[in-house]
């Protein structure tokens, strides 16, 4: 498709009408004005003619996939293949999702001559994490007098990964993967609650009768307690929501987010602290169904593989369904693991599920619960600025849903599941360290 340009509009204004009315007020001068016109007529015409050739060999290539990361400026690139390898300006246009802020819809670049293929970075800055495509391209070529410009489309496959932005978030956590307080220390091994045999000892004072060696006691005429080896590698299991609940919005530093982008940060970096400490770090998300899920593993292609399955992960609008996640728990984790649930049990109802379907897995897993701290929910008397009635009414009804989610604490630390409310904020380093206290009290 050809279209007019401006300066064919301007020709016009400047040659065609001032001669017409030359013609139409001297009749002498009109063979005059007619060659004017004509001549014009016909270098347009020539030139509408060549336009349509200006975008023959002209194809554009976008990479396969493109990573970038929510709210950090990335680029795009952009390969122009000019089979002829004459000197032409070209116009490209790609149609950026609005969660893409791109510099500009369109740019102008020239290809120059003996060169096949040029190259051209378009810079981007994500503003919302999710998997984006771009299915088309769109070229505008310049005729050589520059009265038409020819248009045309071609088809595009570019995947947009946009992933959390994990680098404000490293910083505030930067020092736990420090090891610098190791330096000149020496790697022992240690005794503890592990599965591998250590050694036994005499029995002391508040040892378990699960760990005395009956045999060895009747032998030797004392209580003998067996000492295993501490177990360094643990499968460590984080649990997203993805319900209707993660949908809600968090005011964290000034910037509007969602319960949802909090999980999602904080799983990838409890993933990277498992894999500093040498556990296996696994991945499961749920809503009303189990939508996927990741077995414990280590290494950067595991970690790739983690990052992946959550950096598309949406909130969605249904009810999660605790027995049913429980039940594939039971299912497929036949080993002993450490499983850290993030998710929102404000909803009475919801809390009563969970607490019942907990049953299931709580004797045989260590579950720790994460919830963010709802705003307001805090002790009565715990905040002196209270001036009004309004104010004095907020403060009651944050105090009782404060003591009902206090109540459902004590109500899953009867089944052996530990609650706990956390900071929206310093959620990622508070995952990181209840897995650090998991790990020095060997509660594996």
């Amino acid at each position: 498709m050809i279209v007019p340009r401006t300066r064919l509009i301007l020709w016009i204004t400047l040659i065609v009408l001032p001669f017409a009315t030359v013609a139409a007020t001297l009749p002498a001068a009109a063979g005059f004005a007619a060659l004017f016109i004509g001549g014009l007529g016909f270098l347009v015409l020539y030139d509408a003619l060549v336009a349509r050739g200006r975008l023959i060999g002209v194809r554009v290539l976008l990479p396969e996939i493109v990573r970038l990361q929510k709210d950090r400026p990335g680029t795009v690139e952009v390969r122009i293949q000019n089979d002829s390898m004459d000197t032409r300006t070209l116009r490209i246009g790609l149609a950026f999702p609005r969660e893409i802020a791109a510099d500009g819809d369109d740019r102008t670049t020239l290809l120059p001559a003996n060169t096949a293929v040029s190259r051209l970075d378009w810079p981007v800055t994500p503003v919302r994490r999710g998997q984006y495509f771009l299915d088309r391209v769109y070229l505008e070529g310049i005729s050589p007098l520059g009265f038409w410009a020819a248009r045309t489309s071609q088809p595009a496959r570019s995947e947009l990964r946009v992933y959390p932005n994990l680098f404000d978030e490293r910083k505030n956590v930067a020092a736990l993967f420090l090891k610098r307080a190791q330096l000149g220390v020496r790697t022992q091994r240690a005794a503890g609650q592990g599965r591998d045999f250590e050694k036994l000892r005499m029995y002391v004072p508040g040892d378990s009768l699960n760990e005395i060696h009956w045999k060895a006691s009747a032998k030797r005429g004392h209580p003998v307690t067996k000492v295993f080896q501490v177990e360094r590698t643990q499968e460590v299991y984080v649990i997203v929501d993805a319900s209707r609940l993660s949908a809600r919005a968090l005011a964290t530093g000034g910037s509007e987010t969602t319960v949802l982008e909090r999980y999602v940060t904080a799983s990838l970096i409890l993933g990277l602290a498992a894999e500093q400490q040498g556990d296996q770090f696994g991945l499961v998300t749920f809503s009303d169904r189990v939508l996927s899920f990741v077995r414990a593993k280590s290494g950067q292609a595991h970690y790739d593989a983690c990052r992946d399955r959550l950096y598309g992960l949406q909130p969605q609008s249904v009810t999660p369904d605790f027995e049913e996640l429980f039940s594939f728990i039971r299912l497929r984790l036949r080993k002993r693991a450490l499983l850290i649930f993030l998710t929102a049990l404000d909803d009475p109802m919801l809390a009563e599920s969970f607490a019942k379907a907990s049953e299931l897995i709580s004797r045989q897993h260590l579950l720790l619960v994460n919830m963010l701290q709802p705003a307001g929910a805090q002790p009565l008397f715990s905040d002196a600025a209270v001036s009004t009635a309004d104010d004095l009414y907020k403060r009651l009804g944050g105090h009782l849903q404060w003591n009902s989610l206090r109540e459902l604490g004590k109500v899953l630390q009867r089944r052996g599941v530990r609650f706990s409310l956390l900071d929206p904020v310093k959620l990622a380093a508070q995952v990181i360290a209840q897995h650090a206290d998991v790990k020095r009290r060997q509660l594996l």
